[in-house]
């Protein structure tokens, strides 16, 4: 499975929003119980936010790391790829916490810009930084999860929770959808770079528009044709998905408690 991935490339830097489900049925621990999966990478997120530690977040990071990679058998480069927007995204906002404005020189480290300085100081660094390591580490928990644990079977977990079920066939309607729109708005950029759309930027401006407007039309075609497609398959307004119940072996259970044990025994010597 792991050299389908490799050969492929169907990471999201193609624009395939439904490459998270090819990895989720090419991984090698998709055979695992998804309450398991589903129950250790909740845990594992509630204990980032709970213990609020940076080498228990350094240890999940790692450990869920791993998971994908090792046991799951995706690619090193595929992994940091998927991880690289919201990698982006949290080092975009938690940028602000570490500097500060302010018309006079202050702090341990400051720029002057012509107009003010540009301060910050090792207690705003450190916060910055155990923040990045915190939500990294929550973001890398349920990554472990949607990498190995196809959309149905994480659904199918929710209906074992008594999740309401307008909401559950809400989040898989809408999970389905996004990544249809998706795919073809990249099918619709593909055509418009291969006829010079973005020669220019003014090209490019129109280009945009264009694809816009269009992604309207489409997506109210596309909802008609997917609501066909499920009367044509006997929809009488419940969704009803393939389950299917997998064992859970006893060692799992044994090293995902051993597991949780030590990043609380990790938090209670460093804190």
């Amino acid at each position: 499975m792991g050299r389908i991935i490799n050969n492929h490339k169907i990471g999201h830097k193609h624009g395939e929003g439904h490459s998270i489900d090819f990895y989720a049925y090419a991984s090698r621990i998709r055979q695992w119980n998804a309450t398991f999966k589903v129950c250790l990478s909740v845990l594992t997120l509630i204990l980032c936010i709970v213990l609020d530690n940076p080498y228990v977040s350094v240890s999940v990071i790692i450990a869920m790391a791993y998971l994908t990679v090792i046991k799951g058998g995706i690619s090193v480069t595929e992994y940091l790829s998927i991880l690289a927007i919201p990698i982006t995204f949290i080092l975009l906002s938690t940028f602000t916490i570490a500097i500060d404005f302010s018309k006079q020189a202050i702090g341990e480290y400051n720029l002057y810009l012509g107009f003010c300085y540009v301060f910050t100081s090792t207690v705003q660094i450190k916060k910055m930084t155990f923040l990045i390591l915190k939500i990294f580490a929550a973001i890398s928990a349920l990554q472990m999860m949607t990498l190995s644990t196809p959309s149905s079977e994480i659904i199918y977990v929710l209906r074992k929770v008594y999740v309401p079920k307008i909401i559950v066939e809400l989040m898989s309607l809408i999970y389905r959808y996004i990544f249809i729109l998706i795919d073809v708005s990249t099918k619709m950029k593909n055509s418009a770079k291969s006829r010079q759309g973005y020669c220019d930027f003014k090209t490019s401006c129109y280009t945009f528009g264009s694809i816009a407007s269009n992604m309207l039309i489409i997506s109210i075609k596309k909802a008609n044709a997917y609501y066909d497609a499920m009367e044509a398959r006997c929809y009488d307004g419940d969704l009803v998905f393939w389950e299917e119940d997998k064992n859970i072996d006893v060692i799992q259970i044994a090293l995902a408690a051993v597991f949780i044990i030590f990043l609380i025994l990790l938090w209670c010597f460093t804190r």
